[in-house]
């Protein structure tokens, strides 16, 4: 059984920095994408940024250059370095893992099988 759980929100100053940890479980970690999505109230669950198999990498626009994926295949654990943070970054963030491939599976949430509960980020200005 799959299992993802986030942790590591809170509530930062604009500027500031948070860490994302996603522990996953019950599946063989580094044959699936994973991924890491945002969703702020009204609004559409958007992908922030994926990690494939093969390590390579895909952020969305609003956050390139300020947060960084990773994980650790010895830990079973997903990241997201999220830093110079912005009060539009507020949003409840979610890991979610696929077994197919990051590009085939896209921007579209709803294609992956696998989610956790979420961790709030709150970005004050």
């Amino acid at each position: 059984q799959v299992q993802l759980v986030e942790s590591g929100g809170g509530s930062v100053q604009a500027g500031g920095s948070l860490r994302l940890s996603c522990a996953a479980s019950g599946y063989r970690f580094s044959e699936y994408c994973m991924g890491w999505f945002r969703q702020a109230p009204g609004k559409e669950r958007d992908r922030v940024a994926v990690i494939d198999t093969d390590g390579s990498t895909t952020y969305g626009d609003s956050v390139k250059g300020r947060f960084t994926i990773s994980k650790d295949a010895a830990k079973n654990t997903l990241y997201l370095e999220m830093n110079s943070l912005k009060p539009e970054d507020t949003a409840r963030y979610y890991c979610a893992a696929d077994w197919s491939r990051c590009a085939y599976l896209g921007t579209e949430w709803r294609r992956y099988d696998y989610w956790g509960q979420g961790t709030q980020v709150t970005v004050s200005s």
